[in-house]
Protein backbone atom coordinates (compact mmCIF):
# COMPACT_ATOMS: atom_id res chain seq x y z
CA UNK A 1 0.00 0.00 0.00
CA UNK A 2 1.49 3.37 -0.95
CA UNK A 3 1.12 5.23 2.18
CA UNK A 4 3.99 6.73 3.55
CA UNK A 5 2.42 8.90 5.99
CA UNK A 6 2.04 4.88 7.95
CA UNK A 7 4.24 4.82 11.31
CA UNK A 8 6.31 1.64 11.78
CA UNK A 9 5.51 -0.42 14.35
CA UNK A 10 8.27 -0.88 16.69
CA UNK A 11 9.24 -4.60 18.92
CA UNK A 12 11.15 -4.66 21.46
CA UNK A 13 13.03 -8.38 21.41
CA UNK A 14 14.66 -9.59 24.87
CA UNK A 15 16.49 -12.33 23.34
CA UNK A 16 18.76 -14.06 25.87
CA UNK A 17 20.50 -11.46 27.73
CA UNK A 18 20.08 -8.54 25.53
CA UNK A 19 17.53 -6.76 23.71
CA UNK A 20 16.86 -5.51 20.34
CA UNK A 21 14.73 -3.21 19.00
CA UNK A 22 13.44 -2.82 15.21
CA UNK A 23 10.22 -2.27 13.08
CA UNK A 24 7.96 -4.92 12.15
CA UNK A 25 8.16 -4.98 8.17
CA UNK A 26 5.90 -8.36 7.12
CA UNK A 27 3.85 -10.63 8.56
CA UNK A 28 2.95 -13.93 6.91
CA UNK A 29 -0.03 -15.87 8.36
CA UNK A 30 -0.71 -19.46 7.73
CA UNK A 31 -3.57 -20.56 9.91
CA UNK A 32 -3.30 -20.58 13.16
CA UNK A 33 0.52 -19.42 12.98
CA UNK A 34 2.06 -15.93 12.27
CA UNK A 35 5.22 -15.22 11.30
CA UNK A 36 6.82 -11.83 12.07
CA UNK A 37 9.55 -10.32 10.62
CA UNK A 38 11.24 -7.19 12.39
CA UNK A 39 14.21 -5.54 10.76
CA UNK A 40 16.77 -3.62 13.32
CA UNK A 41 18.63 -0.19 13.01
CA UNK A 42 21.88 -2.53 11.95
CA UNK A 43 19.36 -4.41 8.86
CA UNK A 44 19.41 -7.38 11.01
CA UNK A 45 15.90 -9.10 10.61
CA UNK A 46 14.80 -11.37 13.42
CA UNK A 47 12.13 -13.93 12.80
CA UNK A 48 9.13 -14.20 15.71
CA UNK A 49 6.80 -17.40 15.10
CA UNK A 50 3.23 -17.34 17.03
CA UNK A 51 0.61 -19.40 17.30
CA UNK A 52 -2.72 -18.29 18.38
CA UNK A 53 -1.42 -14.60 19.09
CA UNK A 54 1.27 -16.27 21.47
CA UNK A 55 4.83 -16.07 21.03
CA UNK A 56 6.49 -19.78 21.10
CA UNK A 57 10.49 -19.04 19.56
CA UNK A 58 12.29 -16.59 17.30
CA UNK A 59 15.61 -15.56 16.46
CA UNK A 60 17.96 -13.51 14.04
CA UNK A 61 18.74 -15.37 10.76
CA UNK A 62 21.24 -14.25 8.31
CA UNK A 63 18.66 -15.80 5.64
CA UNK A 64 15.31 -18.26 5.22
CA UNK A 65 16.59 -21.52 4.22
CA UNK A 66 14.00 -23.21 1.62
CA UNK A 67 11.81 -25.87 2.52
CA UNK A 68 11.31 -24.33 6.18
CA UNK A 69 8.11 -23.36 7.90
CA UNK A 70 9.38 -19.71 7.83
CA UNK A 71 9.75 -19.49 3.87
CA UNK A 72 6.46 -21.51 3.03
CA UNK A 73 4.64 -18.90 5.66
CA UNK A 74 6.02 -16.55 3.52
CA UNK A 75 5.66 -17.69 -0.31
CA UNK A 76 2.08 -19.57 0.94
CA UNK A 77 0.60 -17.61 3.61
CA UNK A 78 -1.38 -14.45 3.46
CA UNK A 79 1.50 -11.83 3.89
CA UNK A 80 0.82 -8.20 4.79
CA UNK A 81 4.19 -5.68 4.77
CA UNK A 82 4.73 -2.30 5.92
CA UNK A 83 2.82 0.09 5.54
CA UNK A 84 -0.50 -1.69 5.29
CA UNK A 85 -2.66 -0.74 8.47
CA UNK A 86 -3.75 -3.87 9.36
CA UNK A 87 0.07 -4.52 10.37
CA UNK A 88 -0.25 -3.37 13.64
CA UNK A 89 -2.95 -5.07 14.29
CA UNK A 90 -1.14 -8.29 13.62
CA UNK A 91 1.06 -7.54 16.26
CA UNK A 92 0.02 -9.17 19.37
CA UNK A 93 2.90 -7.59 21.50
CA UNK A 94 5.37 -4.77 20.98
CA UNK A 95 7.56 -6.41 24.05
CA UNK A 96 8.41 -9.51 23.33
CA UNK A 97 11.02 -12.60 25.29
CA UNK A 98 12.23 -15.01 23.15
CA UNK A 99 11.88 -18.41 25.46
CA UNK A 100 14.76 -20.52 26.59
CA UNK A 101 15.14 -22.99 23.73
CA UNK A 102 15.94 -25.74 26.88
CA UNK A 103 13.00 -25.42 28.62
CA UNK A 104 10.52 -24.95 25.28
CA UNK A 105 9.24 -28.70 24.96
CA UNK A 106 7.64 -28.24 28.60
CA UNK A 107 6.17 -24.91 28.36
CA UNK A 108 4.84 -26.20 25.66
CA UNK A 109 3.28 -29.38 27.27
CA UNK A 110 2.12 -27.06 30.01
CA UNK A 111 -0.54 -24.80 27.30
CA UNK A 112 -1.11 -27.49 24.40
CA UNK A 113 -2.62 -30.60 23.53
CA UNK A 114 0.06 -33.29 21.85
CA UNK A 115 -1.32 -32.71 18.28
CA UNK A 116 -0.85 -28.75 18.57
CA UNK A 117 2.60 -29.16 19.96
CA UNK A 118 3.63 -31.58 17.34
CA UNK A 119 2.46 -28.79 14.48
CA UNK A 120 4.27 -25.88 16.60
CA UNK A 121 7.41 -28.30 16.54
CA UNK A 122 7.17 -28.44 12.58
CA UNK A 123 6.84 -24.86 12.54
CA UNK A 124 10.59 -24.15 14.21
CA UNK A 125 12.91 -26.26 11.75
CA UNK A 126 14.77 -22.84 11.43
CA UNK A 127 15.74 -22.63 15.01
CA UNK A 128 15.77 -26.64 15.88
CA UNK A 129 17.71 -29.36 13.73
CA UNK A 130 15.45 -30.95 11.90
CA UNK A 131 16.63 -34.56 13.07
CA UNK A 132 15.76 -32.94 16.93
CA UNK A 133 12.57 -32.17 16.26
CA UNK A 134 11.59 -35.55 14.26
CA UNK A 135 12.90 -37.14 17.40
CA UNK A 136 10.82 -35.43 20.31
CA UNK A 137 7.62 -35.89 17.94
CA UNK A 138 8.68 -39.70 17.45
CA UNK A 139 8.94 -39.11 21.41
CA UNK A 140 5.34 -38.19 21.39
CA UNK A 141 3.64 -40.33 18.96
CA UNK A 142 5.06 -43.70 20.82
CA UNK A 143 3.82 -42.41 24.37
CA UNK A 144 0.21 -41.72 22.62
CA UNK A 145 0.10 -45.28 21.30
CA UNK A 146 1.47 -46.99 24.61
CA UNK A 147 -1.10 -45.03 26.41
CA UNK A 148 -3.80 -46.29 24.01
CA UNK A 149 -4.49 -42.94 22.37
CA UNK A 150 -4.23 -44.16 18.63
CA UNK A 151 -6.38 -41.68 17.21
CA UNK A 152 -3.99 -39.07 18.51
CA UNK A 153 -1.05 -41.02 17.53
CA UNK A 154 -2.75 -41.30 13.99
CA UNK A 155 -3.19 -37.15 14.20
CA UNK A 156 0.54 -36.87 15.41
CA UNK A 157 1.96 -39.44 12.71
CA UNK A 158 0.23 -37.28 9.47
CA UNK A 159 2.13 -34.22 11.02
CA UNK A 160 4.81 -35.86 11.18
CA UNK A 161 4.92 -37.80 7.61
CA UNK A 162 3.49 -33.97 6.31
CA UNK A 163 7.25 -32.36 8.01
CA UNK A 164 8.90 -35.31 6.55
CA UNK A 165 7.88 -37.06 3.59
CA UNK A 166 11.63 -38.70 3.59
CA UNK A 167 11.06 -40.54 6.72
CA UNK A 168 10.30 -44.27 5.67
CA UNK A 169 9.38 -45.55 9.38
CA UNK A 170 6.81 -42.65 10.02
CA UNK A 171 5.47 -43.45 6.36
CA UNK A 172 5.42 -47.38 7.22
CA UNK A 173 3.94 -46.55 10.78
CA UNK A 174 1.14 -44.74 9.39
CA UNK A 175 0.03 -47.44 6.56
CA UNK A 176 0.04 -49.87 9.40
CA UNK A 177 -3.11 -52.34 9.67
CA UNK A 178 -3.72 -50.42 13.25
CA UNK A 179 -4.76 -47.44 11.49
CA UNK A 180 -6.96 -48.56 8.61
CA UNK A 181 -10.00 -47.60 10.32
CA UNK A 182 -8.69 -43.93 10.57
CA UNK A 183 -7.52 -43.26 7.05
CA UNK A 184 -11.10 -45.07 6.20
CA UNK A 185 -12.24 -42.34 8.20
CA UNK A 186 -10.64 -39.42 6.81
CA UNK A 187 -10.55 -40.27 2.97
CA UNK A 188 -14.72 -41.19 3.30
CA UNK A 189 -15.82 -38.39 5.37
CA UNK A 190 -16.59 -34.39 4.80
CA UNK A 191 -14.60 -32.09 6.12
CA UNK A 192 -17.50 -30.86 8.24
CA UNK A 193 -17.39 -34.40 10.01
CA UNK A 194 -13.63 -34.26 10.46
CA UNK A 195 -14.11 -31.03 11.95
CA UNK A 196 -15.69 -32.34 14.88
CA UNK A 197 -12.78 -34.80 15.53
CA UNK A 198 -9.62 -32.93 14.00
CA UNK A 199 -10.17 -29.20 14.01
CA UNK A 200 -6.44 -28.78 13.25
CA UNK A 201 -6.13 -30.99 10.49
CA UNK A 202 -9.14 -29.50 8.78
CA UNK A 203 -8.35 -25.91 9.05
CA UNK A 204 -4.65 -26.25 7.71
CA UNK A 205 -6.55 -28.22 4.99
CA UNK A 206 -8.54 -25.29 4.12
CA UNK A 207 -5.94 -23.04 4.59
CA UNK A 208 -3.72 -24.59 2.14
CA UNK A 209 -6.42 -25.42 -0.30
CA UNK A 210 -7.82 -21.71 0.18
CA UNK A 211 -8.47 -20.80 -3.36
CA UNK A 212 -11.28 -23.72 -3.61
CA UNK A 213 -14.08 -22.13 -3.28
CA UNK A 214 -15.52 -25.07 -1.13
CA UNK A 215 -12.25 -25.02 1.02
CA UNK A 216 -12.36 -21.26 1.19
CA UNK A 217 -15.92 -21.27 2.36
CA UNK A 218 -15.30 -23.69 5.62
CA UNK A 219 -12.46 -21.79 5.91
CA UNK A 220 -13.89 -18.29 6.73
CA UNK A 221 -16.85 -20.02 8.59
CA UNK A 222 -14.15 -21.75 11.29
CA UNK A 223 -12.61 -18.03 11.49
CA UNK A 224 -15.40 -16.04 11.92
CA UNK A 225 -16.04 -18.05 15.13
CA UNK A 226 -12.53 -17.77 16.48
CA UNK A 227 -10.25 -15.07 14.63
CA UNK A 228 -11.94 -11.58 13.11
CA UNK A 229 -8.66 -10.45 12.03
CA UNK A 230 -7.41 -13.48 9.98
CA UNK A 231 -10.99 -13.70 8.50
CA UNK A 232 -11.02 -10.53 7.30
CA UNK A 233 -7.29 -10.99 6.13
CA UNK A 234 -8.97 -13.85 4.22
CA UNK A 235 -11.62 -11.82 2.77
CA UNK A 236 -9.21 -8.83 1.68
CA UNK A 237 -6.81 -11.79 0.31
CA UNK A 238 -9.99 -13.47 -1.88
CA UNK A 239 -11.16 -9.97 -3.28
CA UNK A 240 -7.77 -9.06 -4.38
CA UNK A 241 -7.05 -12.44 -6.29
CA UNK A 242 -10.56 -13.53 -7.25
CA UNK A 243 -11.94 -9.70 -7.34
CA UNK A 244 -15.15 -11.20 -5.08
CA UNK A 245 -16.81 -7.93 -3.00
CA UNK A 246 -19.73 -9.99 -0.91
CA UNK A 247 -20.40 -8.95 2.27
CA UNK A 248 -18.88 -5.53 2.55
CA UNK A 249 -20.91 -3.81 5.25
CA UNK A 250 -20.09 -6.70 7.65
CA UNK A 251 -16.40 -6.98 6.94
CA UNK A 252 -16.14 -3.17 7.20
CA UNK A 253 -17.96 -3.18 10.39
CA UNK A 254 -15.45 -6.27 11.80
CA UNK A 255 -12.30 -4.07 9.98
CA UNK A 256 -13.13 -0.79 12.13
CA UNK A 257 -12.07 -3.07 14.65
CA UNK A 258 -8.52 -2.72 13.71
CA UNK A 259 -7.90 0.10 11.68
CA UNK A 260 -9.78 3.49 11.40
CA UNK A 261 -11.92 4.44 8.79
CA UNK A 262 -9.52 6.40 6.44
CA UNK A 263 -7.66 3.09 6.78
CA UNK A 264 -10.32 1.00 5.38
CA UNK A 265 -10.92 3.55 2.85
CA UNK A 266 -7.07 3.46 1.52
CA UNK A 267 -7.36 -0.48 2.13
CA UNK A 268 -10.36 -0.22 -0.34
CA UNK A 269 -9.33 1.88 -2.71
CA UNK A 270 -6.01 -0.35 -3.22
CA UNK A 271 -7.82 -3.18 -3.64
CA UNK A 272 -9.98 -1.41 -6.58
CA UNK A 273 -13.25 -1.16 -3.84
CA UNK A 274 -15.18 2.32 -4.73
CA UNK A 275 -15.53 3.25 -1.44
CA UNK A 276 -17.81 6.10 -2.15
CA UNK A 277 -20.09 3.81 -3.65
CA UNK A 278 -19.99 0.97 -0.98
CA UNK A 279 -19.80 3.08 2.36
CA UNK A 280 -22.36 5.87 3.23
CA UNK A 281 -19.90 7.66 5.88
CA UNK A 282 -16.76 7.92 3.24
CA UNK A 283 -17.64 10.97 1.81
CA UNK A 284 -17.42 12.68 5.40
CA UNK A 285 -14.29 10.51 6.32
CA UNK A 286 -12.43 12.15 2.96
CA UNK A 287 -13.89 15.80 4.30
CA UNK A 288 -11.82 15.46 7.58
CA UNK A 289 -9.02 14.36 6.00
CA UNK A 290 -8.66 17.59 4.40
CA UNK A 291 -9.15 19.39 7.30
CA UNK A 292 -6.58 17.76 9.09
CA UNK A 293 -4.09 18.60 6.03
CA UNK A 294 -3.98 15.14 4.92
CA UNK A 295 -3.97 16.54 1.33
CA UNK A 296 -2.17 12.98 -0.53
CA UNK A 297 -3.89 10.55 1.78
CA UNK A 298 -7.19 11.46 0.68
CA UNK A 299 -5.74 11.59 -3.05
CA UNK A 300 -4.93 8.14 -2.73
CA UNK A 301 -8.41 7.35 -1.74
CA UNK A 302 -10.30 9.38 -5.02
CA UNK A 303 -7.84 9.28 -7.69
CA UNK A 304 -8.78 5.87 -9.10
CA UNK A 305 -12.68 6.35 -8.89
CA UNK A 306 -12.61 10.16 -9.78
CA UNK A 307 -14.92 8.76 -13.17
CA UNK A 308 -17.57 7.36 -10.92
CA UNK A 309 -17.24 10.06 -8.25
CA UNK A 310 -20.58 12.34 -8.49
CA UNK A 311 -20.42 16.31 -8.92
CA UNK A 312 -20.46 16.95 -5.48
CA UNK A 313 -16.97 15.67 -4.51
CA UNK A 314 -15.99 18.47 -7.28
CA UNK A 315 -15.24 20.87 -4.26
CA UNK A 316 -13.09 18.22 -2.81
CA UNK A 317 -11.24 17.47 -5.42
CA UNK A 318 -10.58 21.01 -6.32
CA UNK A 319 -9.26 21.39 -2.73
CA UNK A 320 -6.80 18.33 -3.66
CA UNK A 321 -5.54 20.03 -6.57
CA UNK A 322 -4.51 23.34 -4.89
CA UNK A 323 -3.38 21.63 -2.15
CA UNK A 324 -1.31 18.46 -3.10
CA UNK A 325 2.48 18.90 -3.38
CA UNK A 326 3.86 19.18 -6.56
CA UNK A 327 6.14 16.36 -6.01
CA UNK A 328 3.23 13.84 -5.29
CA UNK A 329 1.17 15.12 -8.07
CA UNK A 330 3.97 14.64 -10.75
CA UNK A 331 4.10 10.98 -9.57
CA UNK A 332 0.60 10.17 -10.48
CA UNK A 333 0.30 12.74 -13.09
CA UNK A 334 -2.40 10.75 -15.59
CA UNK A 335 -4.27 10.21 -12.43
CA UNK A 336 -4.51 14.51 -11.60
CA UNK A 337 -4.84 15.26 -15.51
CA UNK A 338 -8.41 13.47 -14.74
CA UNK A 339 -8.80 14.77 -11.69
CA UNK A 340 -8.45 18.26 -13.46
CA UNK A 341 -11.09 17.18 -16.36
CA UNK A 342 -13.97 17.47 -13.49
CA UNK A 343 -12.91 20.58 -12.14
CA UNK A 344 -14.03 24.01 -13.44
CA UNK A 345 -11.57 25.80 -15.89
CA UNK A 346 -13.71 28.39 -17.31
CA UNK A 347 -10.57 30.91 -17.22
CA UNK A 348 -6.91 30.56 -16.13
CA UNK A 349 -5.88 31.75 -12.44
CA UNK A 350 -2.63 32.49 -10.99
CA UNK A 351 -2.93 29.64 -8.69
CA UNK A 352 -2.90 27.12 -11.83
CA UNK A 353 -0.67 28.82 -13.36
CA UNK A 354 1.94 28.43 -10.16
CA UNK A 355 0.45 24.79 -10.22
CA UNK A 356 1.74 23.64 -13.64
CA UNK A 357 5.12 26.21 -13.63
CA UNK A 358 6.18 23.83 -10.67
CA UNK A 359 4.85 20.91 -12.52
CA UNK A 360 7.46 21.76 -15.30
CA UNK A 361 10.00 22.54 -12.77
CA UNK A 362 9.71 19.15 -11.40
CA UNK A 363 9.82 17.24 -15.07
CA UNK A 364 12.66 19.60 -16.21
CA UNK A 365 15.30 18.25 -13.50
CA UNK A 366 14.34 14.24 -14.81
CA UNK A 367 13.80 14.85 -19.05
CA UNK A 368 14.75 16.51 -21.81
CA UNK A 369 12.40 19.77 -23.09
CA UNK A 370 10.51 17.85 -25.89
CA UNK A 371 9.40 14.57 -22.89
CA UNK A 372 8.22 18.09 -20.81
CA UNK A 373 6.60 19.33 -23.43
CA UNK A 374 4.71 15.83 -24.31
CA UNK A 375 3.83 15.63 -20.64
CA UNK A 376 2.67 18.86 -20.02
CA UNK A 377 0.16 18.55 -23.39
CA UNK A 378 -2.51 17.14 -21.68
CA UNK A 379 -2.45 20.00 -18.64
CA UNK A 380 -3.12 22.31 -22.23
CA UNK A 381 -5.41 20.93 -24.41
CA UNK A 382 -7.52 21.57 -20.89
CA UNK A 383 -6.62 24.90 -19.81
CA UNK A 384 -5.21 26.17 -23.07
CA UNK A 385 -2.88 29.36 -23.19
CA UNK A 386 -1.24 28.34 -19.47
CA UNK A 387 1.76 30.30 -19.51
CA UNK A 388 4.44 27.65 -18.64
CA UNK A 389 3.52 25.85 -21.65
CA UNK A 390 3.83 28.67 -23.81
CA UNK A 391 7.41 29.18 -22.40
CA UNK A 392 8.36 25.25 -22.65
CA UNK A 393 7.05 25.15 -26.31
CA UNK A 394 9.73 28.44 -27.02
CA UNK A 395 12.55 26.67 -25.32
CA UNK A 396 11.42 23.68 -27.69
CA UNK A 397 11.85 26.06 -30.48
CA UNK A 398 15.50 27.77 -29.53
CA UNK A 399 17.26 24.09 -28.79
CA UNK A 400 18.51 23.77 -32.01
CA UNK A 401 18.70 27.48 -32.84
CA UNK A 402 22.36 28.87 -31.61
CA UNK A 403 21.12 32.86 -32.08
CA UNK A 404 19.04 32.00 -29.26
CA UNK A 405 21.16 30.54 -26.12
CA UNK A 406 20.55 33.84 -24.24
CA UNK A 407 17.19 33.74 -24.45
CA UNK A 408 16.70 29.75 -23.55
CA UNK A 409 18.98 30.29 -21.14
CA UNK A 410 17.12 33.21 -19.16
CA UNK A 411 13.87 30.54 -19.68
CA UNK A 412 16.03 27.69 -17.82
CA UNK A 413 16.99 29.66 -15.37
CA UNK A 414 13.53 31.21 -14.74
CA UNK A 415 12.45 27.48 -13.98
CA UNK A 416 15.39 27.05 -12.11
CA UNK A 417 17.28 24.71 -13.75
CA UNK A 418 20.80 26.10 -13.35
CA UNK A 419 22.95 23.94 -15.26
CA UNK A 420 21.21 24.11 -18.37
CA UNK A 421 21.24 27.66 -18.02
CA UNK A 422 25.06 27.73 -17.40
CA UNK A 423 25.36 25.69 -20.54
CA UNK A 424 23.75 27.98 -22.74
CA UNK A 425 25.76 31.17 -21.35
CA UNK A 426 28.80 29.02 -21.85
CA UNK A 427 27.85 28.88 -25.28
CA UNK A 428 27.29 32.74 -25.72
CA UNK A 429 30.24 32.97 -23.72
CA UNK A 430 32.48 31.44 -26.45
CA UNK A 431 30.78 32.98 -29.23
CA UNK A 432 31.44 36.33 -27.72
CA UNK A 433 34.18 36.22 -25.12
CA UNK A 434 34.35 39.84 -25.16
CA UNK A 435 30.70 40.40 -24.41
CA UNK A 436 30.29 41.01 -20.40
CA UNK A 437 26.63 39.91 -20.54
CA UNK A 438 26.46 35.96 -20.21
CA UNK A 439 29.47 35.74 -18.02
CA UNK A 440 27.23 38.72 -15.37
CA UNK A 441 24.29 35.59 -16.00
CA UNK A 442 26.95 32.78 -14.93
CA UNK A 443 27.65 34.05 -12.23
CA UNK A 444 23.96 34.65 -10.99
CA UNK A 445 23.62 31.02 -11.95
CA UNK A 446 26.14 30.09 -9.65
CA UNK A 447 25.29 32.39 -6.87
CA UNK A 448 21.80 30.80 -7.14
CA UNK A 449 23.52 27.28 -6.84
CA UNK A 450 24.91 28.03 -3.52
CA UNK A 451 28.63 28.12 -5.33
CA UNK A 452 30.03 31.16 -3.90
CA UNK A 453 33.97 30.87 -5.16
CA UNK A 454 32.41 30.37 -8.70
CA UNK A 455 30.02 32.86 -8.64
CA UNK A 456 33.07 35.18 -7.34
CA UNK A 457 35.17 34.43 -10.04
CA UNK A 458 33.06 35.06 -12.85
CA UNK A 459 31.74 38.55 -11.19
CA UNK A 460 35.80 39.32 -11.99
CA UNK A 461 35.78 37.91 -14.90
CA UNK A 462 32.90 40.33 -16.05
CA UNK A 463 34.22 43.18 -13.93
CA UNK A 464 36.89 43.22 -16.24
CA UNK A 465 35.07 42.78 -19.50
CA UNK A 466 32.56 45.81 -18.56
CA UNK A 467 35.51 48.00 -18.20
CA UNK A 468 37.29 46.94 -21.36
CA UNK A 469 33.85 47.52 -22.83
CA UNK A 470 33.97 51.17 -21.27
CA UNK A 471 37.49 52.34 -21.71
CA UNK A 472 37.26 50.66 -25.32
Amino acid sequence: MDNTQMMPTEISIKDKKHTVKGNAIRTAVFARSKVIVVSTADLESYYLIFYKNSLIFGGKLDHVEEGTFINKAIHEGIVIETPHPILRALIPENIVTIPNKSTLLSQLQLQYSPQEIVYILTTLDSFIEREQLIKIIDKIYFHLRRNGKFLKSFQVLQLLVKFAPELKSAQERLASHEFASYHHFYDSSSLTAILTKDPLYVEMHCFQNRTNSDERVLLADILSKQDDLIALLLWLENVEKLGETPSIVTYTSMALRFVTMEEWILILAQLNINPFQALPDSKSTIKKMLQAGNYEKAAFCLLNFIDDLPASYNALLQLIWEQSDPTFAIAHFDQFVKLLQHLPHEEKTKQMEQKVFQFAEILLKEHDLKTVHGRLMPIQKIIPGLDAFRKISEMVSMVENPDRMMELGDYYAEFKQFDQAIECFYWEMELQPQNPSPVRKISKMYQSKGMVQEAAAYQKVYALLKRNQETG
